[in-house]
């Protein structure tokens, strides 16, 4: 077994150590973010690792430079979506999360919403809408559907990036107007009130479930990462047996997509009969100091730099252990 692939004590032991972080999604600058501190995580352990933006050099200079393992923290299409995790196959490099299938799938909303309804998990009723759909008489009927309020989503965008909340008829066309700024094809699906909450998964295990208290329950990209508006609650404050539920939950559907390594699923639990329906599942998750991972990590007992570290030790190829 060659030291890339072998199970990692020694910061040593882990080689030259590239941190993937910018790229050219619109999601870069959180990418940016949650490299740099990731960055400065391994190297306060004493590994060898350097920043490596794929949108300024080339991935091949990776083999070139003697780089042994690569830690994603990429967002975002050529991120996550099992391109650059392509890339490192085929140049050998075992790198952090997912492999190539499942990246392409969690990043697709609609496929994992198909992978998952097909096993029976449950998930927010939906339909898609490609260009030659979206006349304004179908756009019409859409509400009729699926109810209002409702949302669009641009199916490939993650940081909540083309997502937007529709709640009467006159909404819709402008909604999917600016989900197709971002994509070829929209996702509209049923709204669900209720708690937000999300899940990480950690070598396949479920870690303590954060509930997320948005102002006016706006969730967005700038509340996400930019302001501190946002409450997250962890504990969650959630019956036992709903956490467990959820957390049972998110980890069939890390597996249902075929992930690895580490991700995090996020829910909504209908207020209505408190079940917990599956949203989406994020493959390359932020590490911000607003992220959420990193949080749900540390009230399990494990900081910042040690699940890093862990991450990392995580890193392989596909069909490789």
């Amino acid at each position: 077994m060659s030291r890339a692939t072998a199970k990692v004590t020694d910061p040593k032991d882990f080689g030259r150590v590239a941190v993937l972080m910018g790229g050219a999604s619109a999601e870069r600058e959180v990418s940016l973010m949650s490299g740099a501190g990731v960055l400065a995580a391994l190297q306060s352990q004493g590994i060898d690792a350097h920043a490596f933006d794929p949108s300024e050099r080339d991935l091949v200079e990776l083999k070139r430079e003697g780089f042994e393992r690569c830690f994603i923290a990429l967002h975002g299409r050529h991120g996550e979506d099992g391109t650059v995790q392509g890339a490192l196959e085929l140049l050998g490099i075992p790198y952090t999360g997912s492999g190539v299938m499942a990246s392409a799938i969690g990043m697709d909303k609609v496929m994992t919403k198909r992978v998952w309804s097909a096993l029976g998990l449950p998930t927010p009723r939906s339909l898609t809408l490609d260009a030659a759909q979206q006349t304004k008489e179908r756009l019409r009927t859409v509400p009729d559907e699926l109810g209002l309020p409702l949302i669009v989503k641009a199916p490939h965008e993650g940081s909540s990036i083309g997502v937007i909340k529709v709640n009467g008829y006159s909404d819709m066309q402008g909604a999917v107007a600016e989900a197709m700024k971002y994509d070829s094809v929209v996702l509209v699906e049923e709204f669900v009130s209720g708690d937000e909450v999300t899940c990480p998964i950690l070598d396949n295990k479920a870690l303590p479930v954060v509930k997320i208290v948005a102002p006016e329950g706006k969730y967005d990209y700038q509340n996400k990462y930019f302001t501190d508006d946002v409450k997250y609650l962890v504990p969650s404050g959630l019956p036992a047996a709903e956490e467990t539920e959820i957390q049972r939950l998110a980890v069939e559907a890390f597996q249902a997509i075929g992930c690895r390594g580490w991700a995090r699923a996020d829910f909504m639990i209908n207020a209505g009969n408190r079940k917990p329906t599956l949203l989406e599942i994020n493959t390359s998750p932020g590490m911000t100091s607003h992220s959420l991972v990193p949080k749900s990590a540390a009230a399990a007992g494990i900081g910042y730099e040690a699940l890093c570290v862990q991450i990392l030790s995580l890193a392989r190829l596909d069909g490789k252990n």
